[in-house]
């Protein structure tokens, strides 16, 4: 049971670490992609782009980790 809860704790402390950096990667292209001229009519698109992709990465990393950290029996 004790392994049960480590293993929980491991999956949502990596997840946590790996969500913010790619929060700031995603952040960092929304800024760069406003400062190449992007104008404010295109906000909302962008927005809801780099959600998706966003969206998209949480997906990926929570199930790359739930099977990277396997369950012992």
């Amino acid at each position: 049971m004790s392994e049960a809860l480590i293993r929980g704790i491991a999956i949502s402390v990596e997840l946590v670490i790996l969500l913010s950096i790619f929060y700031f990667i995603l952040n960092g292209v929304r800024l760069i992609l406003f400062d190449m001229g992007l104008t404010q009519k295109y906000s909302k698109i962008v927005i809801m782009l780099l959600s998706v992709v966003g969206c998209l990465i949480v997906v990926f990393l929570s199930s790359h980790l739930i099977t990277f950290y396997p369950p012992r029996e």
